[in-house]
């Protein structure tokens, strides 16, 4: 297998950081989605341009899936989901990323995957449960770059806006 290029300039996880960084390293960055149903809806995204987890070498794959964790681990202290759901498909944008979903019963979409058909009738639910994820963001945010930006490891993540 020939190596990878660090970047592919028509892939937009290459040329964009794919939503708000909250903490970057060398290898991997952490944002938020941006989805105004699920504003904890948060994506790890390896830094050059390869599309599957096997591409990476064994101490790569686990350092992202340790990053993962911690992501999922923030979530749930700070969150407190019924469920978190974890995807890395690449289906549309073949750059490795994996999505860290926060999940509750009554989300728009439960129990199908967020990118499923919507639950009629959730729409109070829905901006009630958005309100109190938002309520809760800041929390999240200080969990995570806690454990992943505030480590004197060297190979620790940098907190950025």
């Amino acid at each position: 297998m020939a190596p990878p290029a660090l970047l592919d300039p028509g892939c937009p996880l290459c040329a964009d950081a794919g939503g708000r960084v909250l903490v970057r390293a060398g290898a991997w960055r952490i944002v938020l989605a941006g989805d105004p149903d699920y504003p904890a809806f948060t994506r790890v995204v390896w830094s050059t341009h390869v599309a599957e987890m096997s591409d990476l070498g064994e101490e790569q794959r686990g350092e992202l899936m340790r990053v993962v964790l911690e992501v999922e681990r923030a979530q749930r202290a700070a969150l407190s989901p019924d469920k978190i759901n974890l995807a890395s498909f690449g289906n549309v944008v073949p750059h490795l990323h994996w999505h860290v979903i926060p999940r509750w019963r009554d989300d728009r979409h439960f129990p199908e995957p967020v990118w499923g058909r919507p639950a009629a009738g959730r729409d109070e639910a829905v901006a009630a449960r958005r309100a109190a994820v938002l309520g809760r963001l800041d929390a999240y945010i200080e969990t995570l770059r806690r454990r992943l930006g505030g480590s004197a490891d060297p190979g620790a993540g940098t907190i950025v806006a």
